[in-house]
């Protein structure tokens, strides 16, 4: 196998058993000034800076390769292997969710290099990239161009693998009439019609003109009838109690899962009084997979009508296989990571995911800060960090604006902090965007951008949880131009909280956490979907207007979302929070 066969192959390997490989944007790497009678690299350092590059791809240190591989893809290197350097720099900025720099690559790897022997190896990358920044009818289109001969499966797993994101029907029927005659996209949106529960009877005859078509098994594409509305509903509850283990360690370890159920069971008092009874049905999970499958198997499980948890990730990977199987809507309570729930129309977020917050706050940055002036982006090496700082460049470059540097950092070393600022051109930039939730990062962001003068000091957009950093001064946080994306957010003199507070102080003795609210808010909204329009209440989500919550600013699945599409955005004005979207 050649060296760009291996590279596909794990391209292939990707899609199939992780989708798209987290991310970080690696920024245009500046070119070290020269002296003008400076002689241009030797071919022999040039082909030692390729040879590098393409050992930190194989090694996985993506932001290297593609420091060492973008210069010598261009013209101006006059590298006899440019066209190879194009293509791997584009791959390591695709492993870094770099999206706009592979695209950038790929296409000057077409223009430039026509001739390039392993083209089909750089149109299925085109067709992922696009894919990946929504634009379906050029992915479509680039992989139409692969030789029949070559990566013919690939294709059509990279086609099954991202189709099915797509949400909006005049984009599906845009691209069945483009594409009429690919199976793929046939099976993929009669998928969607079934078992997304969007299927009405004005699709029947498509959908039986498809099934004819494309030969498709009739018995599976054949929508299930609705489920029926009921007098009361049973509800599983799979969280990690751990109540074999009685020590105060695991109990104090446990205690957000208790707070969490304490308030579901207060949200299920709430809906009894409403004349909505519902039943809970606590399973202990444990803190492994294992117990979870012993769960999974009792066969009562499959007579819920909603289920909620698990709070660890694997298990959420089980509990979302098992809900699809059985076509029980299951809400994770907890979670952040939007990819749990891609492609599974019977797994939802009670959360926004760290990509919606990233995409919201961008379009607030838009009216807040304008796109005179360039953006900086910061952000810890976590997923969710990661996908934050991705959706938000993405949006707040879609709308006109610039972001002139990404940097990642580890928020243990302080050495990682200082380079993330290192070279910044501060009084140049409009505004900051911080996404880490650690400690210790909120007084370095800080200290830096006060030594600014005040005149030029760019805006701060940062994760509401600084909000209750002891390291942080009051006076600090009520700056003019800081703002907090806080998607916890809410008004402890809302009616709701004060009633929610009384109830479970009389019942607990304590005042309720942050997680009490989350459960108690959570049971509320999705048991009454749950009377509102039965079981199978996805398409009506689609369409239900936002609704205002009762602790929390409100729930939203507008548009197919599978995640809470509300995202306050608050900043201190003379101490207090204020509201500002």
């Amino acid at each position: 196998m050649n060296y760009h066969s291996s590279v596909l192959a794990g391209l292939a390997a990707l899609l199939i058993l992780a989708g798209p490989s987290r991310a970080q944007a690696p920024g245009k790497p500046k070119a070290p000034a020269a002296a003008a009678s400076a002689a241009p690299p030797s071919a022999a350092t040039l082909d030692a800076r390729y040879r590098s590059g393409k050992t930190h791809l194989d090694q996985g240190n993506y932001q290297a390769a593609f420091k060492d591989l973008e210069p010598l893809a261009q013209r101006s290197a006059r590298f006899v292997r440019a066209a190879d350097a194009a293509y791997l720099a584009a791959v390591a900025a695709t492993r870094l969710k770099d999206w706009a720099e592979a695209e950038q690559l790929l296409n000057l790897l077409r223009t430039e290099y026509p001739t390039y022997p392993n083209m089909p190896d750089a149109l299925f990358l085109q067709g992922q990239v696009s894919f990946e920044q929504g634009d379906h009818d050029t992915a479509l289109k680039t992989l139409a161009q692969l030789p029949d001969a070559r990566l013919t499966p690939e294709r059509e797993l990279m086609k099954a693998a991202y189709l099915p994101r797509i949400t909006d029907r005049s984009t599906w029927q845009r691209l069945l009439r483009r594409y009429p005659n690919d199976a793929t996209l046939a099976r993929a949106y009669a998928d969607r019609l079934v078992a997304g529960g969007a299927f009405t009877e004005a699709d029947r005859p498509q959908l039986d003109e498809l099934i004819a078509k494309f030969n498709l098994e009739r018995a599976r594409y054949t929508p299930p009838p609705r489920a029926t509305k009921k007098s009361s509903y049973n509800v599983g509850v799979l969280l990690p109690f751990e109540l074999n283990d009685p020590s105060w360690q695991t109990q104090r370890k446990n205690q957000f899962v208790t707070d969490l159920y304490a308030g579901l069971r207060l949200a299920q008092d709430s809906l009894q009084r409403a004349g909505r009874p519902l039943q809970l049905f606590a399973y202990d999970t444990g803190a492994d997979t294992l117990t979870l499958k012993q769960v999974l198997a009792q066969p009562e499980l499959a007579g819920m009508d909603l289920l909620i948890g698990p709070v660890y990730k694997s298990g959420a990977r089980l509990l979302a296989r098992y809900a699809r199987e059985h076509q029980i809507v299951c809400i994770n309570p907890l979670s952040e990571d939007g990819d749990l729930v891609m492609d599974n129309p019977w797994h939802y977020l009670y959360s926004s995911s760290a990509a919606t917050q990233g995409r919201v706050a961008a379009q607030f940055a838009i009216s807040a800060f304008g796109t005179a002036r360039p953006g900086v982006l910061l952000h810890e090496e976590g997923k969710d960090d990661t996908d934050f700082a991705t959706a938000y460049r993405t949006t707040f470059e879609a709308q006109g604006g610039k972001i002139a540097a990404v940097r990642r950092f580890n928020g243990e070393a302080d050495e990682s902090l200082n380079a993330a600022f290192a070279g910044l051109d501060l009084p140049t930039t409009g505004h900051v965007v911080v996404a880490s939730d650690n400690r210790r990062v909120g007084p370095s962001v800080l200290r830096v951008l006060q030594q600014q003068p005040a005149a030029t000091r760019p805006g701060l957009l940062c994760p509401g949880s600084w909000l209750d950093n002891p390291r942080l001064e009051i006076s600090q946080l009520n700056a003019p131009s800081v703002y907090f994306v806080h998607p916890k957010y809410y008004d402890e003199q809302r009616p709701g909280f004060r009633r929610l507070r009384q109830l479970y102080l009389q019942r607990q003795r304590l005042p309720p956490s942050v997680y009490a609210n989350q459960g108690f808010e959570m049971l509320l909204y999705f048991g009454s979907a749950l009377f509102q329009y039965g079981p199978a209440f996805q398409p009506n989500l689609v369409t239900a207007p936002p609704v205002a919550g009762a602790v929390f600013e409100g729930q939203s699945y507008q548009g197919g979302a599978h995640d809470n599409q509300v995202v306050p955005i608050v900043k201190l004005n003379n101490l207090e929070l204020q509201l500002l979207r």
